[in-house]
């Protein structure tokens, strides 16, 4: 298959673009390279360095003999999206273009507004170019399992069966996100699924979790290959956080007290679920929907299993939670469909002890400790607009 991966340059991005080519697409990826504005613009850079682009396909096609295509460009701008989608014709494109992060949408006014419209807006041209140039064309998705917030009842995959004063309807599952950008992420699902209703295009969104790890078979043949290490409070996840903070030596923070739960992935069943979406392509007007996950721990679990598995003592310390969340909450999540397309899933220990905690010592030098500390306040803009 040809199969072009938006957000190419990025964490899940560049090594799903390698795991595609290794196991034999035609791949080409596509970036503007904004994720690199964010180090700058924040003042934290990923713990593990990270080449250029262009490095980086010049090193994969010395090793593996395998070339891979680059577009540089904003998905934004419609005339690169539709230049790019006619040029490269591919027969899937995976969409990892856009900002990710809920504490860096929730700054202020202006990173809220900008996190919505870069990924709204991006996610639009690619639809409109796909139903214009080829209708054909797979649109795999990455959505998030913070669209649906934490409900009281069972999470389906994307879909719900309902039954309201005595008729039955099947309607896409209510969200209720915790963010701006968890927000934009809804926005996305619910234009994608009327472009297939309306339009007759073919989508698969994934409500992917929480991922961890750093390194897949392919990122780990070089360091020029490898992908990113975020841990500070707005980009990282918290288990990279936990990590970082056992190999310092310092507490472990839990915001709240820790009963918030997530559903989790490793990186290296994220890249062979993209593989198995692109491989099981949607039907023509299908917008179809695979919860992500492979795990659910609540955040203090995490904190006890990087604990547990760190070889040195480490404590756990809870802060007054910066988000606004559900704490004791029902969380349980229907995730059979990636694992009935031949997922093998990895357990989140099994990552602990085999890459990130020998990832995280060769490169603690780079570490800014105060980077780990929350900046974020949710309720700070609340309390502002109501005064």
């Amino acid at each position: 298959m040809r199969i072009l991966v938006l957000g190419g340059d990025g964490y899940l991005g560049w090594p799903t673009a390698l795991h595609l080519s290794e196991v034999g697409h035609e791949v080409a990826v596509a970036d503007n390279f904004a994720r690199r504005g964010y180090d700058f613009e924040m003042g934290v850079d990923s713990l593990t360095p990270i080449e250029p682009l262009q490095t980086r396909l010049r090193a994969w096609q010395e090793l593996t003999g395998r070339s891979i295509g680059a577009y540089i460009g904003d998905l934004c701008h419609a005339d690169f999206t539709y230049e790019m989608i006619s040029g490269f014709e591919p027969d899937a494109i995976v969409h990892y273009a856009e900002q990710r992060a809920a504490p860096y949408s929730m700054v202020d006014r202006k990173h809220a507004v900008y996190t919505q419209t870069n990924n709204v807006v991006g996610t639009l041209n690619v639809l409109y170019a796909i139903a214009e140039i080829n209708p054909d064309i797979h649109l795999v998705k990455l959505g998030t399992m913070g669209e649906y917030g934490t409900p009281n009842i069972d999470i389906e995959e994307g879909w719900l069966e309902i039954e309201h004063k005595g008729r039955r309807d099947r309607v896409l599952f209510p969200k209720r996100p915790g963010s701006f950008y968890h927000l934009s992420k809804v926005h996305d699902s619910h234009n994608i699924e009327f472009a297939c209703r309306i339009w007759g295009i073919r989508a698969t969104d994934l409500n992917q979790g929480v991922v961890y790890g750093q390194q897949t078979p392919e990122t780990g043949r070089d360091d020029r290959l490898a992908t990113r290490y975020d841990y500070d409070a707005v980009f990282g996840t918290v288990l990279n956080r936990f990590v970082i903070q056992s190999v310092l030596g310092k507490p472990l923070t839990v915001y709240g007290n820790g009963s918030q739960t997530r559903g989790l992935i490793d990186i290296r069943d994220t890249v062979r679920c993209i593989q198995l979406a692109c491989e099981h392509p949607a039907d023509r007007g299908e917008f179809r929907v695979y919860n992500q996950m492979t795990q659910a721990m609540s955040v203090q679990q995490i904190a006890e299993t990087v604990a547990a598995a760190s070889p040195d003592a480490v404590v756990i310390e809870h802060l007054e939670n910066p988000r606004v969340e559900l704490e004791n909450h029902h969380y349980n999540v229907v995730h059979t469909g990636l694992v009935e397309l031949g997922l093998q899933p990895h357990l989140l220990s099994d990552t602990l002890i085999e890459s990130l905690f020998g990832i995280t010592k060769r490169y603690a030098h780079r570490v800014r400790p105060e980077a780990l500390l929350p900046t974020v306040q949710w309720r700070k803009t609340a309390s502002r607009i109501s005064d």
